[in-house]
Formats: structure tokens, C-alpha cells, sequence
């Protein structure tokens, strides 16, 4: 990936946005406690990768500035995110909508959020091989990409989430309808062309373009 210090607010926007309103664990639980608990309840799991996440970040960046000077292996890393996209982008292609199941579970929602999202493998997978290679390209090209790809990516995971709590308490047929599956299949196309750059790097990268 390539550009300004905005190009990275704007990639971490696209990559929160898609991960904050893709069919998941967290967005389950986000749906299960506004309407079992209210939209206070859903809007405090939404929080929960603002807790869960600086560890993982953390230990990815570091784990790569390590590997910098170890570029087959960066290439490898940079294939492999390049198919995770991939997944996620079937998966927002082929979602067929959110579930939304009421069964009762115990109260403390922001603790169960940080559980499902701690226990969850994709932010390890999307940190590992996608998060932290962009916020390294980020800070060769200037100090403050980082932290505009950050800011983007997370105002808009959690915003997304936090919006899909306001929605639930106000309308619970969006889920099924045709306006939230063209809004995943947009995010799945976003996610295949990222994908797409990637692979262009990890190649790159190996030597092989």
C-alpha cells in the first residue's frame, strides 16, 4: 500500500468498518444484549477491541520490527494476510445476515465483550498478518501514519458496532434485509482488492515481481 498519511486513516476506516459490521462473534454478541439488555448493554461490547487489541498490536508490531531486515519472510507474512482477506471477503460476500437470537445470559456485557474478543482468532490473524504490516509501511512513510490508521480503524469498528446497537433497539428486521447485505458485499469488495494489494507486496517482497 502506497500514499499520503490519509491513505491510512482511510484503510484503517475501511478495514474497522468492514470488521465492525461482518457477521462475527462480537457483532453476535453486540445483537444478543441490545435486545436482551437494552442498547446500553450493546454499546458497551462494542468497546471491548479498545481493550482487547493493544497487547495484540503491541506484540505484532514488535514482532515484525524484528523481521525487517527479513524480507521472504515479510513476504510470506504479507501472502498470508493476503489470504485472510480473502476469507473475510467470502464471508462479507456471502453472509446471509445476523442472527438474532434472545436467549438470556449473565449480565457484566463489557466483560463478556473483552472475553469474546480476546478468545477470538481474528484479531490475532488480522493484527499479525494485515494490522501491523500497514502501520510499519505507515511509519516509513511518516510518524503520524500509524496513528491515523489507528484512529481510522478503530473510531470506525467501534462506531460501526455502536451504530449496529442503535439499530437493533430500533429495528430488528435491517439484519434480514437488503440493505445490510449490500453494505457486506461492498465491504467484501473493499476486503479483495486490499487482499489483491497485499499479495502484490508479499510477492514483491519475495522477489518474484
Amino acid at each position: 500500500m502506497q500514499g499520503g498519511a490519509g491513505s491510512f486513516f482511510l484503510a484503517g476506516a475501511v478495514l474497522g468498518l468492514s470488521a465492525g459490521i461482518s457477521p462475527g462473534p462480537l457483532l453476535a454478541l453486540v445483537v444478543r444484549e441490545t435486545l436482551t439488555r437494552g442498547m446500553g448493554a450493546g454499546v458497551r461490547v462494542s468497546l471491548a477491541p479498545l481493550i482487547t487489541d493493544l497487547p495484540i498490536v503491541l506484540a505484532s508490531v514488535l514482532l515484525l520490527a524484528r523481521l525487517a531486515e527479513y524480507r521472504p519472510v515479510l513476504g510470506v507474512i504479507s501472502l498470508t494476510g493476503a489470504c485472510f482477506l480473502l476469507f473475510l471477503a467470502y464471508e462479507s460476500l456471502s453472509a446471509r445476515g445476523v442472527s438474532l437470537d434472545t436467549a438470556k445470559t449473565p449480565a457484566k456485557s463489557l466483560q463478556k465483550g473483552i472475553a469474546v474478543n480476546f478468545l477470538n482468532p481474528h484479531p490475532y490473524l488480522f493484527w499479525l498478518t494485515v494490522g501491523a504490516p500497514l502501520l510499519v509501511k505507515g511509519f516509513d512513510a511518516t510518524p503520524f501514519a500509524p496513528g491515523l490508521f489507528l484512529a481510522g480503524f478503530y473510531i470506525c469498528i467501534v462506531g460501526s458496532k455502536i451504530g449496529v446497537a442503535v439499530v437493533v433497539e430500533k429495528s430488528r428486521a435491517f439484519f434480514s434485509g437488503k440493505t445490510y447485505g449490500l453494505a457486506l458485499k461492498i465491504m467484501g469488495v473493499a476486503l479483495f482488492v486490499f487482499a489483491v494489494l497485499f499479495f502484490r507486496d508479499g510477492l514483491a517482497l519475495l522477489g518474484i515481481i
